[in-house]
């Protein structure tokens, strides 16, 4: 069995400063190997004592870890709560007039909300579901703007035990179509229109077209949020299906009783867009996922209760769901809410809003920070970011250059950043520094979070040395994991715990490996390794090779068949300057072969690369390799491009110079 090859060397260590580190919930190594030791001592025994200090009971649990049914293992399963409840009415004696959500939207105008504001409104809202028969167990799509309501949506359903289905408000109908059959969705909520840079994204009328394609026999009501002016978001009405939020809400008790569910009873269903075949409905639980995205606040983000926390994620997606939705909520946080795009109305959007709401905790996605590099990478000092204390990264590794540009520029060199490797099938960080006790690397998410059992295997399970790259697993449940696939059983366990690991460990996909300091370097996707010569390479370290060159601002890696060496490299690049052709690109290919060559050695320089003004990537800013690897191929595009939030870009890409 051969390994993967790990060709980056990244040799650069930043300790906690000591006044971080002393005030830092989680303070210096010893805190965070004593909570570790805890775990691997009494794994069941710690997880208990988390769920009871964290999160508030109905009917406590008796039993905490039900392995009787591996895979589909059960937390906390005969105890009863209500996340709703954890992330409102408990903080409600103390913190009723502390700001929870600051809403800013595409026009920069402000709202605030405050904890009983925010109880009053989801409240009259949970009430106007019932009113429409929607009870425990209900499934309801939730395709929305960006903004208080869509939060306030997610909590009212939570509220009354009904299993939300979010979907981002940039996907098709063909999107929204899947997703309503697939869960069997009674109801959904969505709004005439969503802004977003200036221009209206008609949402409803995509509500409209997904209904009309067919299937959605179980679906019954539709409530439209007025977000748009009538007069830029113009809607068909179907009476009797068709109501207003407004309407809706009109009359109703602005408190809701909560529905005490039971610990293990979904909150959600998340569907994986997956490039190829049918979504997955990835289930979480209750009290799992919740004490999950407790944990990540306070040890991750290191929660204060002054903090201003800034998630940029949309709640389409599990960062959203977790970081915006539920997770500063549940530990009685304030937090901005952004409607709009970091470019408009300027380039600066971000770190104006950092100074305006004096934000301290601001978490972002490495493909965010590579486009702001790009738009400016000077234009953060033209702001006052004095209040930050703490970066975040999020989605997918994060190039070191990048980590020191976020580091140097944004964070003034005194903000600690941690990088998180999680995944929608996680629920919450995995492995993360704990930025009060761990020091960090640029590029690297650092050790396991206490609790969980992260190690790299090979392609049978067995361990790798140190330096050797394999394949990420995590070795026991954990309370936030992924329960099962909506309907799908065998789909999870083929997935997540395949037979060639004799159903043992949780299967995260990625490669990875591990460092002299038992720091995890994340490589890329088990399918994003290329088999170059014999040398498996992971894709994520030739991207930050090149993205190290100072005229890079982003690149993606793929692998295309090779009769000689078996794959060939192919680098798709945006420059900071404009995009060179005719024989300044070839000038620059030359340049970037060699540069990478020295960067890493002969093996890993890309044997074509093309140049683009950006990269094609979805409206939440993930690069859609699937697409790459049919251009590095030679391949018609016949996939579906729905979701790609720049198609001309394709074209760009499909030209050889």
């Amino acid at each position: 069995m051969s390994t993967i090859d790990s060709i980056l060397v990244e040799n650069r260590v930043f300790p906690p400063a000591d006044a971080f580190r002393a005030a830092a919930r989680v303070s210096g190594m010893e805190a965070y190997q004593a909570l570790c030791d805890e775990a691997n001592s009494d794994y069941e025994g710690f997880w208990a004592r988390q769920a009871r200090e964290n999160l508030s009971w109905h009917r406590p649990f008796t039993q905490t870890l039900d392995e009787s049914n591996a895979p589909f293992y059960r937390w906390f399963h005969d105890g009863q709560m209500n996340v709703s409840y954890n992330c409102i009415d408990r903080h409600l004696p103390e913190l009723a007039n502390k700001v929870a959500l600051i809403f800013e939207s595409d026009n920069g105008t402000v709202r605030r909300l405050t904890y009983a504001e925010l109880s009053r409104e989801v409240g009259q809202f949970a009430n106007g579901l019932k009113s429409l028969g929607v009870t425990k167990g209900d499934r309801v799509i939730i395709y929305m703007p960006m903004g208080i309501e869509a939060v306030v949506a997610m909590q009212a359903c939570a509220r009354i035990g009904a299993i939300h289905s979010v979907v981002f408000g940039g996907f098709s109908a063909k999107s929204v179509n899947e997703r309503i059959i697939d869960a069997g969705a009674k109801l959904i909520i969505t709004a005439n229109g969503s802004i977003r840079g200036g221009k209206v994204v008609p949402l409803k009328a995509t509500t409209d077209e997904a209904i009309a394609l067919g299937g959605c026999k179980t679906l019954e009501r539709v409530v439209v949020f007025k977000r748009a002016e009538e007069k830029d978001a113009q809607i068909e009405w179907q009476k009797g299906r068709d109501i207003w939020w407004h309407d809706l809400v009109k009359g109703k008790p602005q408190y809701c009783e909560p529905t005490w569910v039971g610990a293990d009873d979904p909150l959600f269903i998340l569907y994986t867009s997956g490039s190829t075949g049918k979504p997955k409905g990835v289930q979480h639980s209750s009290a799992g996922y919740l004490l999950g995205a407790i944990n990540s606040m306070q040890w991750v983000f290191d929660h204060k209760p002054d903090d201003i926390f800034w998630c940029t994620a949309d709640v389409g997606w599990v960062t959203g769901h977790s970081f915006v939705a539920y997770g500063p909520l549940a530990v009685g946080g304030t937090q901005v809410i952004f409607e709009g795009i970091p470019t408009y109305p300027d380039a600066g959007r971000f770190w104006q809003m950092i100074e305006r709401h004096h934000v301290t905790t601001f978490y972002t996605a490495p493909t965010a920070i590579r486009s702001l590099i790009k738009l400016g990478g000077d234009l953060p000092s033209q702001f006052d970011l004095s209040s930050l204390r703490l970066l975040g990264s999020v989605g997918e590794p994060i190039n070191p250059e990048a980590w020191m540009w976020y580091h140097n520029v944004v964070g003034g060199g005194r903000c600690p950043i941690v990088d998180t490797w999680w995944q929608t099938e996680t629920g919450s960080h995995m492995i993360a520094p704990l930025p009060g006790a761990v020091p960090t690397k640029p590029g690297s998410c650092t050790l396991p979070l206490p609790g969980i059992m992260a190690d790299i295997v090979d392609e049978v399970g067995v361990p790798v040395e140190k330096g050797n790259g394999g394949i990420l697993v995590i070795k026991r449940p954990f309370p936030s994991q992924v329960r099962t696939l909506w309907g799908d059983p065998d789909r999870f366990v083929k997935s997540y715990f395949p037979d060639e690991f004799k159903g043992r460990y949780y299967l995260a996909g990625d490669s990875a490996h591990r460092d002299d300091d038992g720091y995890f370097w994340i490589m890329g996707r088990i399918d994003d390794v290329l088999n170059v010569s014999g040398h498996r390479l992971g894709t994520m370290e030739i991207e930050s090779a090149l993205v190290a060159n100072s005229q890079v601002a982003e690149a993606a890696v793929v692998g295309r068949p090779d009769p000689l060496k078996g794959e060939a490299i192919v680098a798709f690049v945006v420059l900071k300057g404009a995009r060179p052709t005719g024989d300044e690109a070839k000038r620059m290919i030359a340049e970037l072969r060699d540069w990478v060559g020295g960067q890493i050695g002969a093996i890993a320089k890309p044997e074509d690369i093309r140049f683009g003004d950006n990269l094609p990537k979805t409206r939440s800013g993930k690069i859609m390799r699937r697409l790459l690897r049919s251009i590095a191929k030679g391949e018609q595009i016949t996939q579906d491009i729905s979701t790609l939030e720049n198609p001309a870009i394709l074209q760009q890409l499909q030209e050889n110079v």
